[in-house]
């Protein structure tokens, strides 16, 4: 498993190698994305850095989540309303399950995965280049009326 610090410093590494300078802005934009569980959204990250950099934009946010994942270090996850939400722990295809209700997102562990993924190639003939799994439910603090 690799620690929130190991991607983190995996994340600025990239950013240099590639010729980015390192903001101050820029690292906690990095840190929010590799420090958060819940895949937050660009209005998330936004919000816990208003505090900080008041005078940072959305945009300026989004440019940096979009370099970032220019670079292969986050993982877009596109939903049909428009939202989208980033995972910087995981930046490679792997399963999601989406609360329907409080929109929460967690990643389970499925060992399952490469196999079914073997099997969609020999059935099809694909050669499977990406994917992405989601499951949508009710979490179990909303079926608890927590939420």
């Amino acid at each position: 498993m690799i620690t929130h610090k190991k991607r983190f410093e995996t994340i600025i590494q990239k950013l240099k190698d590639n010729g980015h300078k390192i903001t101050p802005q820029r690292i906690a934009i990095v840190k929010i994305l590799v420090d958060s569980e819940g895949h937050p959204s660009v209005e998330n990250i936004h919000a816990q850095i208003k505090t900080d950099f008041p005078t940072m934009s959305l945009a300026t946010v989004y440019r940096n989540i979009v370099l970032i994942k220019s670079l292969g270090e986050v993982l877009e996850l596109g939903f049909p309303d428009g939202s989208n939400r980033y995972d910087g722990n995981k930046p490679y295809p792997h399963p999601h399950v989406v609360c329907i209700k409080c929109k929460k997102i967690v990643d389970p562990d499925l060992d399952s995965l490469d196999e079914m993924k073997k099997e969609v190639e020999v059935e099809t003939e694909f050669k499977i280049l990406n994917h992405r799994l989601d499951f949508f439910g009710i979490c179990s603090d909303c079926q608890a009326g927590k939420v």
